[in-house]
């Protein structure tokens, strides 16, 4: 396969790889991030002592008798939390972390198939951004979704040039 006689700056040798080492750092860290907020979820709701000590010290903080819209808040929080929506989404947030630390860790290291993953475990996500976009819309979630599409497409882009 031919070169192509400009690359650009981002694909150059010595740039190519300290960018890639920063992706890597930020999806490790991205990673240990989601693990504890995926274990504080399954574990810190199993406690209940633990629940009810969060309760009674927000309800000081925030001076919970005083304020009828915090009040239904808390009430809506506390069905989520009966309901046991916490459980599936630490386990969710445990599935995306095995997923971050596996980018993370094959675009450390360099390899090909971290880069494809990378690309594809991303790219999955588009059809729930665009619904959400769909179902609310707003100038700021609109150019949020059109950058995370354009680091795609550059992303698709900068493997198929390797």
């Amino acid at each position: 396969m031919n070169k192509p006689t400009h690359e650009p700056a981002i694909l150059q040798e010595p740039r190519r790889h300290r960018y890639l080492k920063l992706i890597a750092l930020f999806k490790i860290g991205k990673g240990v991030l989601l693990l504890l907020l995926g274990v504080s979820l399954l574990f810190l709701n199993a406690r209940s002592r633990w629940m009810d000590a969060l309760s009674n010290w927000t309800a000081d903080e925030i001076l919970l008798e005083h304020s009828k819209a915090v009040n239904y808040l808390l009430n809506k929080l506390q069905a989520v939390l009966a309901g046991g929506t916490l459980r599936a989404t630490g386990f969710l947030a445990l599935f995306y972390t095995a997923v971050l630390f596996t980018e993370g860790i094959g675009v450390y290291m360099e390899q090909r198939w971290a880069e494809l993953l990378m690309i594809f475990a991303t790219a999955a996500l588009i059809p729930l951004e665009v619904r959400h976009i769909w179902a609310s819309s707003g100038t700021r979630r609109r150019a949020h979704f059109a950058g995370e599409l354009f680091h795609r497409l550059v992303s698709l882009l900068r493997a198929q040039a390797r």
